[in-house]
Formats: structure tokens, sequence, C-alpha cells
């Protein structure tokens, strides 16, 4: 297994915000898929969906988690929500590192994500797409993760603090400032 931590969730869960927390505190590069892809390609993610369509965004983004997935370094990775739905990805993920699911329920991220705007996925119905993305996406999230982390109302320095805890103790890392 890797030693990457690898955070999972649907769109809204916190994975960008907690994952930089999580990497500062442990001293390790962050990666966020879809910032990756936005550097790769010089497009955001809603023009590469309105000029390209969305197959082409998840080959961006399978190509972006690879060049993370591969980075010499221990990492913290963003996974995009999406990324998960594609088997050779879900493979690759397992051996990546530990895999740590940031669970929201959907009515939570509709009010966390509003109108969708930048998300071309939810520009029509956020709180129904969200819904339904989650129907197909949690039992792969369920599946995949080897710890979940039930976000509800915490703050993500909370978040990360957990979200390190179980990173550790999966990578067989000593918890800080124990005796080594």
């Amino acid at each position: 297994m890797g030693e990457h931590v690898l955070l999972v969730g649907m769109m809204g869960s916190g994975k960008s915000t907690v994952g930089r927390i999580v990497a500062e505190r442990m001293g390790r590069p962050f990666h966020d898929s879809d910032a990756d892809v936005e550097w790769r390609t010089g497009r955001t993610v809603p023009e590469i969906f309105a000029e390209r369509g969305e197959p082409a965004f998840r080959a961006e983004e399978r190509a972006a988690l690879c060049y993370a997935l591969s980075y010499p370094v221990p990492s913290v990775i963003g996974v995009a929500g999406g990324a998960v739905l594609d088997p050779e990805t879900r493979r690759r993920l397992r051996s990546g590192g530990v895999i740590i699911w940031l669970d929201v329920a959907p009515h939570v991220l509709a009010a966390r994500v509003g109108t969708g705007r930048g998300r071309p996925l939810l520009e029509a119905d956020p709180a129904g797409t969200l819904r339904r993305l989650d129907a197909i996406r949690r039992p792969l999230y369920r599946e995949l993760s080897d710890c979940v982390v039930h976000v509800d109302s915490r703050r993500p320095q909370a978040l990360a603090e957990t979200v390190i805890r179980a990173a550790r103790s999966h990578l067989g890392v000593p918890p800080e400032g124990s005796a080594r």
C-alpha cells in the first residue's frame, strides 16, 4: 500500500479545505484533483465540460489523479467526487494509501453548494442532482474507504484532526508527540 492520504467524498464535502489543513499539519504536499486538472489543461472545470463534455473531463481527472498518485513524496490528495465511478481509478486508489471518506448527507451538501455555480453537474436542480449522485456514489465510497469521517456541522480544523488520527493509524505512523 502507498503512503498517500486520499480524501474521497461528494463535491462540497470539504476535501479541498480539510485536505489543505491535513497536508500542512502532516508536512505533506497537497494535490487537489480539480485544481490539478485546471493546471494541466489551462482550462477551468466548467470550460472543459462546456467545450469537451463530461467524458473529456473524466479523462483529465484520471490523468491528474495518476500524476498525484505517482508523486514520489507521500501527499494528501483531494480526489474528485466522481473519480470513484471508474473501476481502474478505484484500483489505483486502493494501492495509493489510506482512503478516508468525508461523508456528508445530500441535504447538507445542497445547503453548502447553494446554486451550484461553477459546478457543471449542478447547473439544474442542485439538491435533486446531489441526491441522485449520492445514491450512485455512496456505495462506492463505502466499499472503497478505510475510514469514514462524518462531516455534519464540524469545523474544518476538527475534521482535519480526525483525518490525521485516522491516517496515522492506518499508515502505522505513531501519533504526534509519542515516543518513537
